[in-house]
């Protein structure tokens, strides 16, 4: 166990909104803050202590900016895991490796006893048609990398949407799902330390608009037997990583337990309510881990807490928030709104 004192510098990989909010977290603790990404500035210019602009894949680059740093992490699940592997950020890129292929994440939590979502490899367009005969239809075509936010997937309705949709990921390597009957969306994350020591979270109820999260909901309303299962589920996946950080996991709510949809090795959006709603944050508790400090409390801070993105042109609606006194606003200071663009959100606590 490594701890690393306040007054060092923190590196982050990515500089968007997640950034951002760690940067923030770590200087609540007294930490500084060196952002590396690709971009000439982003969310996390304006609270981080330095910016780096290089590429995800220059190995040199990525290398220097480690060995300028205290410690790595990192916002953004996409990027190369070969150029981190030599330079031990936390989370470890293992984790990387497994989520940004849904094919092995998906036989990872198979291995770990947890039940996603019929599927199968679809490497061609001959595989896409086993896979349906395999699978059925309605289901759903995603990309096995790069994909988020509704992006690099297509629905069938039947078979005969298969060409449409094998087109519309790019023809390129994908799983297909079978569509699950579930009640709700929820995710759960969970805080690892250095030490192995645990933290989670209540789970948090999601509804999406366009393949994108418009609003979590603590308390989630979910069956104490599903969210133990899926605490379970989350116990085995940090500790067979060996995971050191704020890991997210969402799952679909249905009657036979939870059904596992998808993890990422990161904080997440759907903990944004954590800032205000939670007497530890997802921000400092990852902050905590990475730094072998103790994980604080993760009980909520109010019965009820509500999360609303603010997308694209809802940013605009900041007077109408502010004059709720009630409301925490959050803007990433991305400038011009944009159409399925995350441009900031909005908490609510309820007594």
């Amino acid at each position: 166990m490594r701890t690393i004192p306040p007054g060092s510098t923190i590196g982050v990989i990515g500089g968007g909104q997640l950034g951002r909010m760690l940067a923030i977290a770590a200087a609540n603790l007294g930490y500084r803050t060196a952002i590396y990404a690709p971009e000439a500035s982003g969310p996390a210019a304006e609270v981080a202590w330095r910016w780096i602009q290089g590429g995800y894949d220059d190995a040199a680059a990525v290398a220097a900016f480690a060995a300028s740093v205290d410690v790595l992490t990192y916002e953004f699940e996409n990027v190369p895991v070969a150029p981190l592997e030599a330079l031990n950020p936390m989370p470890h890129p293992r984790a990387l490796a497994v989520a940004q292929d849904r094919a092995a994440e998906k036989a990872f939590v198979e291995g770990l006893g947890g039940r996603p979502a019929p599927w199968a490899v679809v490497d061609d367009r001959a595989r896409l048609d086993a896979a349906l005969a395999k699978i059925g239809a309605p289901a759903i075509l995603k990309t096995r990398r790069f994909g988020y936010d509704g992006k690099g997937q297509a629905r069938l309705k039947n078979e005969g949407d298969a060409d449409a949709a094998w087109a519309t990921i790019g023809e390129q390597p994908a799983v297909l799902e079978g569509f699950v009957r579930f009640d709700r969306e929820f995710s759960l994350l969970i805080a690892r330390g250095q030490d192995g020591a645990i933290a989670m979270w209540d789970p948090v109820l999601n509804r999406h608009d366009d393949g994108i999260l418009a609003l979590s909901i603590v308390p989630a309303g979910i069956a104490p037997d599903t969210v133990k299962q899926a605490e379970a589920l989350a116990r085995a996946i940090v500790e067979a990583l060996d995971y050191v950080g704020v890991l997210a996991i969402e799952f679909f709510d249905t009657h036979e337990g939870p059904v596992f949809n998808e993890m990422a090795p990161r904080v997440h959006n759907s903990g944004h309510w954590t800032i205000e709603g939670a007497v530890t944050s997802q921000f400092e508790n990852h902050i905590r881990a990475i730094c072998g400090l103790p994980l604080g409390s993760t009980a909520l801070a109010a019965p009820r807490v509500e999360m609303r993105n603010l997308i694209g042109a809802q940013a605009d609606e900041w007077p109408t928030i502010l004059a709720d006194p009630a409301a925490h606003l959050h803007l990433y200071g991305k400038g011009q709104g944009r159409p399925g663009r995350k441009m900031g959100h909005v908490t609510k606590l309820v007594f």
